[in-house]
């Protein structure tokens, strides 16, 4: 009886106490995110182009002062942030979610202040300003959710400031690597063809009575004779050193990744995995020999013949594709079949209403990709997302065409608008931007994002779509064994010295692809870091969780709940996936 009696004196006390913690909790919560908006607001007013592609639309007639100074400052203010946050919130007081929050919201700000310490884009990166000079007009053209008015008038007010933008350009711009360069030069003339055709095209206006002639028409002669500066002064001394180090790298790809995985850990899970997915590759093109090479001898099984047998099937199924005009009909007609399934087979309930829009590339887009998602503001709850499909560029000679639809081939497509739109992009974001938390609205992770569109394309399969066509299986191997390989180009190129030759056979034997596909991975390699691991990173990470998870629950576990839990969160880093799922999961 007495100790019934001192347990239940023990209870009372308890939940009161429990209940007072909470509240504390609540408010230390509440103060974070007060907290949080104030710097952003603080922030989109120094960062006007981030404030437009977020979806936060009071500053869409302004644009950046990207000057040393402004650069500078911008500094400082980080460093000040990251010193005042843990005096400002405590974190012992703040629930579970509200310190992944604080954790999200100081890490972003450390691997600002690294890549403030360490690197030097506005110096040795010349692409960084083309952002500013055409996507800041083209965000507010395409997916602003303001009155069509207001939004050519602010681009028009927009357009005013790119002088400044080139003027700062023309100052700051040292000797950087000369692919960087050479991709700027392509971006501007781009940019250049937006502001004398493109612009009105877009915004549905005829160019003789449209708002936005006459401040296009003053800044052209800036971009002509910038671009001018670029060939004939800058190009010349682009000799600066494209390679991050081995040091440098692992110390970005921690923190661009934040995925609690190392550069050498990453390398050596891609390597595996490249052996395994080659040979699943091997035994399904061995299945589809006699059916597409019905009078053909089967090469030797040695580790040549293997591959000569993966690539001449592959080879052949890419023959199987539609007219390059048909492109954006035979997408759309794709996505139709997906959703069906996706209900059908209950893999995750889609977002409703539908805001995703499949609409042909601009012209002054094509060349770089076949296509892109461009998502819905987090801010901007209204606005549509836009699965942009390319046709080939009109200037293309025919043997470039179809080099370009062999490799995007029916097969391709359905992935790609898997990855890209449903169950991938299109549908995690929507599901992330209906996260409560603002933090994580903002700050997503693309080891996440990319993560999930890649882990989408093998959960489809599995599940049935296309019926067990091999063919299907065979390119949706082949396109994640270019995920697992561009993980080990990411480290090699910038780490060990690899050569472009090296990484041609790497690419084009290890990893199946074209030579033309190849050469423009490589180039891509060289204009980033880290970027081209989150792929395979963020892919393994769900596989992972999947798997443990699966074993855990059993019978019980059920794959579109599992899916919908896993995207509840928002666009987290994946380290935290294992605690917050498996937490879902078990109430």
């Amino acid at each position: 009886m007495k100790r019934g009696l001192l347990l239940g004196i023990a209870m009372m006390i308890a939940q009161p106490l429990a209940h007072s913690e909470a509240q504390n909790s609540g408010k230390e919560d509440a103060k974070l995110d007060a907290f949080f908006k104030d710097y952003l607001d603080e922030e989109f007013k120094h960062r006007p182009l981030d404030a437009s592609r977020a979806g936060d639309h009071r500053f869409d007639h302004l644009l950046d002062d990207v000057s040393a100074p402004a650069r500078a400052a911008a500094t400082v203010r980080v460093r000040k942030m990251l010193a005042e946050l843990p005096k400002r919130i405590d974190y012992n007081r703040l629930t579970r979610a509200g310190q992944i929050d604080f954790e999200i919201w100081r890490h972003h700000l450390q691997r600002n202040l690294w890549l403030a310490d360490n690197t030097k884009p506005f110096e040795d990166d010349p692409r960084v300003y083309n952002d500013y000079i055409s996507e800041s007009v083209y965000v507010l053209l395409t997916q602003s959710t303001e009155p069509k008015p207001v939004n050519i008038k602010n681009a028009a007010q927009r357009m005013t400031f790119i002088p400044r933008i080139v003027a700062a350009a023309r100052a700051s711009i040292k000797n950087p690597p000369k692919v960087l360069t050479e991709v700027a030069l392509r971006q501007l003339k781009g940019a250049i063809s937006f502001y004398e055709s493109g612009i009105y095209e877009i915004a549905g206006e005829t160019p003789q009575l449209s708002e936005l002639r006459a401040p296009a028409q003053r800044i052209l002669p800036v971009l002509r004779d910038y671009l001018k500066f670029l060939e004939e002064d800058v190009l010349p001394r682009s000799n600066g050193e494209w390679r991050l180090g081995k040091e440098k790298f692992a110390q970005k790809l921690e923190l661009e990744l934040d995925a609690g995985v190392t550069a050498e850990e990453v390398l050596k899970d891609a390597e595996a995995e490249a052996d395994r997915v080659e040979a699943e590759m091997y035994v399904i093109a061995r299945q589809l020999w006699r059916q597409v090479f019905p009078k053909k001898t089967i090469p030797a099984d040695d580790a040549d013949g293997k591959r000569q047998i993966i690539r001449a099937v592959l080879e052949e199924v890419s023959k199987e594709h539609g007219a390059p005009a048909d492109l954006v009909k035979d997408a759309t007609a794709t996505a139709a079949k997906i959703k069906a399934f996706l209900r059908d087979r209950n893999i995750l309930r889609l977002p409703e209403p539908d805001r995703c829009r499949i609409v042909e590339m601009p012209e002054f887009q094509r060349g770089y990709s076949i296509a892109y998602l461009n998502p819905a503001p987090p801010l901007d709850a209204k606005a549509s997302s836009y699965y942009a499909i390319s046709p080939p560029p009109r200037d293309w000679d025919p043997g470039k065409v179809k080099s370009f639809m062999q490799e995007y081939n029916r097969h391709m497509l359905q992935l790609l608008t898997i990855h890209e739109a449903y169950p991938g992009h299109y549908v995690q974001l929507e599901y992330s931007n209906r996260n409560p938390s603002l933090i994580r609205k903002v700050l997503y992770s693309g080891v996440f994002a990319e993560g999930w569109a890649v882990y989408t394309e093998q959960v489809m399969l599995d599940e049935g779509y296309g019926d067990g066509d091999l063919k299907l299986r065979l390119n949706q191997l082949k396109w994640y064994l270019r995920a697992v390989c561009n993980a080990i180009l990411d480290y090699h190129m910038h780490c060990s010295g690899m050569t472009d030759e090296e990484a041609l056979r790497l690419l084009v034997i290890r990893a199946y692809q074209s030579e033309g596909e190849a050469i423009l991975k490589i180039q891509r390699a060289k204009q980033s870091s880290c970027q081209l691991s989150t792929y395979f990173v963020g892919r393994m990470a769900f596989q992972r969780l999947r798997r443990r998870r699966q074993n855990e629950l059993g019978d019980r576990f059920e794959l579109g709940r599992f899916h919908e839990a896993t995207l509840a969160h928002g666009t987290l880093p994946v380290k935290y996936l294992p605690e917050l799922v498996g937490g879902v999961l078990k109430r």
